[in-house]
């Protein structure tokens, strides 16, 4: 009689579970507290602002394999690891660079690549360095020398995006490098030089780049600096103690939880966010040095966990890849890496559901960069309003919000993928107060409004993973050609 009794008890509490919505599902597992303890953990002093390569970095991401396991997420196939492990490479700038041209010195230049050297020569003026430019003349064995950008009157950004195809025509003619000609006024050249002068890359195991480096440098010219016409011939003298390189040790963290349908289960939501900061930099008035990130990315970190802890208890029809990125801070290293290799394969992946943001003017909101651009848009509106918030859109479509977060590694391979991102409606001093400061601190934070926003973000998920439909990307998007692709619909 105590065994019926028993098994009539347990048959009732799962008939219960079953019953349950998602909306009350979600509710159920999101709560202030744990929401604090990582939030506060992960923005701690002790961590140093999770960099890269660093010792805080590592115990951020300990403590990630530590809430997998604990969840009962597997680890990576075919391992028994959470770790994603891979090196970056961190180029410092040289200690000197000198350069002139036809014998005038240009003091002020950052280089992109610059090897040691000591070397004269000769060198060639190609205007804005065209096409059209580098066909007009035999630049074998020489020095190139172009104007920044395409035209005039172009901006830092316009100009980067071309400086990568004049590279590449000055390597396929044999050029001995090459050097832009950009005029900026002193804060602006100030902020270029850092950004230019210091990069991270994935190691290639195959890389001989050391070798073979092309010099290739801006140098910010002055009024009265001595101008050059199209074709011209020049000398150029080149010196400098290279730039330094550093191995850096890093990984992404992994898990992975089995959904409940005998077919869905084989499709997989990918619950993402990067747990890496900037580190230590310049103390603030308070003499604070540490960047501890709350906002960047400890708020997306804690949204992704918040999934897991809800997942455990309650799977869905679709299984879930949950991805927390290292090296975000760099240039979307870790995600990068991750979509070239990836530990199940991508055509398997139905959705991405990044979370990341700078932080929040509006708790009336929440801010889902790319909600109009797949089929998820309704799932997504449903899950942040049911619990008191408004999703929108991006309000900045001119910051080029979407690809600039790790989202955007996958939506490149065709897979969709919004950013979830704290409720915004435009950049103002708010945002800028936090956004990369070392004032990102936990006890800086909303935590009624985060509650709202975690519960939203929790029901969302379980509305994408458990939906029947096919989700996609909107027709006419730019990464709606490579979904085709991905998923075999052409």
């Amino acid at each position: 009689m105590k065994k019926l009794v028993s098994l009539c008890i347990a048959f009732l509490m799962v008939g219960m579970l079953s019953a349950q919505t998602d909306q009350e599902k979600a509710a159920a597992t999101v709560n202030v507290n744990t929401i604090k303890s990582h939030i506060y953990f992960l923005a701690d002093d002790l961590l140093e602002g999770r960099a890269t390569g660093t010792r805080g970095n590592k115990i951020a991401a300990s403590y990630l394999a530590n809430e997998l396991r604990s969840n009962g997420a597997q680890p990576i196939p075919g391992t028994d690891s959470y770790y994603q492990k891979f090196d970056l490479v961190k180029t410092g700038a040289p200690e000197y660079i000198e350069i002139s041209l036809n014998g005038t010195a240009y003091p002020l230049k950052a280089a992109f690549a610059l090897p040691a050297v000591d070397e004269s020569g000769e060198a060639v003026f190609l205007g804005y360095g065209s096409e059209e430019d580098f066909n007009r003349m035999t630049v074998t064995g020489k020095m190139v020398v172009v104007l920044g950008g395409s035209a005039a009157g172009e901006d830092p950004g316009q100009m980067f995006r071309s400086t990568r195809q004049k590279l590449e025509r000055a390597k396929a003619k044999g050029a001995k490098g090459l050097v832009e000609l950009v005029q900026f006024d002193e804060a602006m050249w100030s902020r270029l030089k850092h950004y230019i002068g210091g990069r991270t890359a994935v190691k290639d195991t195959d890389d001989n780049n050391d070798s073979t480096e092309m010099p290739h440098l801006w140098v910010n010219t002055k009024s009265g600096d001595p101008t050059f016409t199209p074709d011209m011939q020049l000398s150029y003298t080149l010196k400098s103690d290279g730039q330094s390189k550093t191995a850096l040790h890093t990984q992404n963290v992994i898990g992975i939880l089995e959904g409940t349908d005998p077919q869905l289960k084989n499709e997989y939501v990918i619950y993402s966010a990067h747990y890496d900061h900037v580190g230590i930099g310049q103390p603030n008035a308070a003499g604070d040095s540490i960047y501890n990130g709350a906002r960047d990315n400890a708020i997306g970190v804690t949204a992704v966990l918040s999934m897991l802890e809800n997942l455990n208890k309650y799977p869905t029809k679709r299984s879930a890849l949950f991805i927390l990125f290292t090296a975000e801070e760099m240039g979307l290293l870790g995600s990068q890496y991750y979509a070239e290799h990836p530990v199940i394969p991508l055509n398997q992946m139905s959705y991405c559901f990044n979370t990341d943001g700078g932080g929040y003017n509006d708790t009336s909101l929440a801010t889902i960069i790319g909600l109009e651009r797949t089929s998820a848009q309704p799932l997504i509106e449903k899950g942040a309003s049911t619990f008191g918030l408004k999703a929108i859109g991006d309000p900045a479509p001119e910051q080029g919000l979407f690809d600039r977060s790790d989202n955007v590694s996958f939506a490149k391979k065709g897979i969709p993928a919004p950013t979830y991102s704290t409720g915004f409606s435009s950049f103002n001093d708010e945002i800028f107060k936090y956004y990369h400061q070392a004032s990102d601190e936990a006890d800086s934070l909303d935590y009624d409004y985060l509650l709202k926003f975690y519960q939203g973000y929790v029901y969302t998920g379980r509305l994408i993973a458990n939906t029947l439909d096919k989700l996609f990307w909107n027709a006419g998007d730019k990464y709606e050609e490579a979904g085709k692709v991905l998923y075999g619909m052409k």
